[in-house]
C-alpha cells in the first residue's frame, strides 16, 4: 500500500534521514522528525514527500510546516511534493512550480512511498 514518506535532504541530495508514515494520506507530526530537522540543521537545505493521493501541489497543512521550520531555522529551505508522475518544487526564493528535471532522490521517494510498485528502497 502506498503511504507517505519525508526525507530530509543536503544540497548534494543526500538523505539525511527519512520518515514513514502508515497512511496514505497523512504523514503525523513528529518529535523524531523536528529533532533531526534541527540536528542537520547546518546541512540541511531540502525537506521532500510524497503525495501517493496525487494532489501535486502543497496542501494547507504543509504551508503552515514550511513556514514553521523556515523560522525555526532562520532560513527558508526548499521543499517537494512527489506524486507517482510528477514533482512541485518550492524554491527559497519563494518560486513554487513543477520540476522537470528531478533530482535522482525522487526515485527513491517513490520506491520507499511504494508508487511505483519498486521494492529497491528501504530504511
Amino acid at each position: 500500500m502506498p503511504v507517505e514518506v519525508c526525507f530530509l535532504l543536503a544540497d548534494d541530495g543526500t538523505v539525511l534521514w527519512t520518515d514513514r508514515s502508515t497512511s496514505p494520506m497523512t504523514l503525523p507530526d513528529s518529535r523524531a522528525r523536528w529533532q533531526a530537522i534541527w540536528r542537520y540543521r547546518k546541512r540541511l537545505a531540502e525537506i521532500a514527500h510524497s503525495h501517493p493521493n496525487g494532489l501535486l501541489a502543497f496542501s494547507a497543512e504543509d504551508e503552515t510546516t514550511m513556514t514553521a521550520i523556515d523560522a525555526a531555522l532562520g532560513r527558508p529551505l526548499r521543499y517537494a511534493a512527489v506524486t507517482a508522475e510528477a514533482m512541485v518544487r518550492r524554491h527559497p526564493d519563494g518560486a513554487t512550480g513543477l520540476e522537470r528535471e528531478e533530482p535522482s532522490w525522487a526515485a527513491a521517494l517513490r520506491d520507499a512511498s511504494d508508487l511505483t510498485g519498486g521494492k529497491t528502497w528501504r530504511f
